[in-house]
């Protein structure tokens, strides 16, 4: 597996990582324990070392996982986890106070049993805390070892600015993918001019790009039955987007996912995706996507491709939306 630095940070992971939400949250029945620290052993076999979870992924259930399947090999691999949500669950709303970072570190320290974070995210900007006051409790935790490197997810440019000039932010984390573009109009940018890097979620648009979703019929507990682009007109209308792409891994000997990925790679050299999976036969499958060498003309055919399909639902439900891009 190669290797990427994020940004100017220092801190150099797989090129590929592992989002682990999916096991636990968010996607219907949490995975059966056993198969889950299997899948993620099996990820650091095949030369992941980048491993995202948080708090409120179960809650707290995704973090006690992913610290006892990766106990082994500790010192080989890096942990991202999440602050910013009362008592850790997002229905109860934000909460990024000072005392509340300081406590859901020593929380999260415990259940991932280690003595540090990696990468400690900020999961969605809270407005009733000025986001000096909390790159300020980061820096705090980072100088106590506690935290190695500070990370922001969903923020708009203006508050990543703010918070880089009181402790440097190593990584954004915010969607992106073909179907999910808008972080080039802005974001992007100034990630290059501060030297931040890039680690895109759900990169497969949630499950949809690979074109193993064939219609809107979600388990419970499944949190895509929501999201206005998953309604089922929607998911038909884009279809046509996973016909391309299909068309254009078979030109390739890649799978769609194979080549969402690779996109993304060949976007900058301080992205790093991180898909989930609950299987060890996708996990391999996203994993080839970091032998996929797509040249300047092979992104420009791809991003033409795409652009002839006009992307039919909103990502989120507005009240949804009203958490990204602060």
């Amino acid at each position: 597996m190669q290797k990427r630095m994020l940004g100017r940070s220092g801190l150099g992971v797989s090129a590929i990582g592992f989002g682990c939400m999916g096991l636990s949250f968010a996607y219907g029945a949490p995975t059966e324990k056993e198969a889950a620290v299997s899948l993620l052993r099996g990820a650091v076999d095949r030369g992941v070392t980048f491993f995202d979870t948080a708090e409120s992924y179960g809650p707290f259930t995704n973090e006690e996982l992913v610290g006892e399947a990766l106990a082994p090999v500790r010192d080989r691999v890096v942990i991202a986890t999440k602050f910013g949500f009362k008592g850790g669950k997002p229905a109860d709303g934000l909460d990024s106070r000072p005392e509340n970072i300081r406590g859901m570190v020593e929380a999260s320290l415990k259940r991932l049993g280690t003595d540090r974070i990696d990468l400690l995210y900020q999961h969605r900007v809270d407005p009733a805390v000025p986001i000096e006051e909390v790159a300020g409790a980061v820096k705090e935790l980072i100088g106590q070892g506690k935290v190695k490197h500070f990370g922001m997810s969903e923020a708009g440019v203006a508050t990543i600015r703010r918070a880089h000039a009181v402790q440097r932010v190593t990584a954004l984390q915010s969607e992106y993918s073909l179907w999910w573009r808008e972080p080039e109009r802005e974001v992007m940018p100034a990630l290059e001019e501060l030297g931040i890097g890039f680690v895109p979620f759900s990169p497969l648009g949630r499950g949809f790009l690979t074109g193993a979703l064939k219609d809107a019929a979600f388990e419970a507990g499944d949190f895509r039955s929501s999201l206005p682009r998953f309604s089922a007109g929607a998911m038909k209308a884009n279809q046509t987007l996973v016909d391309v792409l299909g068309d254009i891994g078979a030109a390739r000997k890649a799978t769609r996912a194979q080549i969402a990925l690779a996109w993304l790679l060949a976007k900058k050299p301080w992205i790093v995706p991180i898909p989930g999976t609950t299987k060890m036969h996708r996990l391999e499958e996203n994993l080839g996507a970091a032998a996929i060498a797509l040249s300047a003309r092979d992104l420009e055919e791809i991003e033409a491709a795409v652009a002839r399909v006009p992307i039919q639902g909103e990502r989120y439900t507005p009240a949804q939306q009203k958490m990204v891009g602060r």
